[in-house]
Parts: C-alpha cells; sequence; structure tokens
C-alpha cells in the first residue's frame, strides 16, 4: 500500500508528465499497436470553454456533465451517471499513463543493465 512513498523517497522518481517516452512505443510488441486518439475535437473544446488542464481524453465526458448540469439546474445529482463515466474515464486514463511509465522506467533499467554488462566485458571483468 505504500509503494508509492517508498518510491518517493528511496529512488526512482514519479512520473514527470511533461517528459516523453525515450523509447518506441512498439518495442516489444509483436504487431502495431493501436494509438490512442481523443474523441472531442479541439473546436468542440474550444466552445464548451473547458480550460486547458481539462482537456484530455476524457473531455466528451467532462462536455456531457458539465452539459447535464447545466440542463437539469438545480437537481445536479441527475447527472451521476455522466459524473460516473467521466471519473471512470479519468480512472482508465491514470492507469495507462503509469503503465507507460512503468514501462519506460523498466526499459531505462534495462538499457543500463546492459550497458554496465558492456562496460564490465569491455574491461575484462
Amino acid at each position: 500500500m505504500g509503494a508509492h512513498l517508498a518510491r518517493r523517497y528511496l529512488g526512482d522518481p514519479e512520473p514527470d508528465p511533461l517528459n516523453l517516452p525515450t523509447f518506441s512505443p512498439e518495442l516489444g510488441f509483436p504487431e502495431e499497436r493501436k494509438e490512442r486518439v481523443m474523441i472531442a475535437t479541439q473546436e468542440e473544446m474550444n466552445t464548451a470553454q473547458l480550460p486547458l488542464e481539462l482537456r484530455d481524453y476524457c473531455a466528451h465526458h467532462l462536455m456531457k456533465l458539465l452539459k447535464c448540469k447545466r440542463d437539469s439546474w438545480p437537481k445536479i445529482l441527475a447527472c451521476k451517471h455522466e459524473r460516473h463515466d467521466w471519473n471512470y474515464c479519468e480512472h482508465q486514463d491514470f492507469v495507462m499513463r503509469m503503465k507507460e511509465y512503468e514501462r519506460e522506467r523498466r526499459l531505462l533499467a534495462r538499457k543500463k543493465r546492459l550497458e554496465d554488462k558492456h562496460t564490465a566485458e569491455a574491461h575484462g571483468m
């Protein structure tokens, strides 16, 4: 349960969303992977006036939630289904980003291990 806390203080940093992966997304997979695409277009997000920090892969669910809240005011509890869809999408996006981060971390560790092995062989150890 406290693995993320131990990792934070003992070495591995948390993922930085601004750092792009250094390895190819197809590395290690036999067939081509499906690319993630945003369902909501930039034009739709502009008309919905979503702030930049909320424009992600789940923006289409957020736009439905905001529209439902606007249309059913003051009964905002009527939008439970839309809120659940948005929260589930955000959770799935988080899980996907953590999987990509973990994959990148393991590939970097593998690369370092191989480089150390080659330098040890080069020095005759």
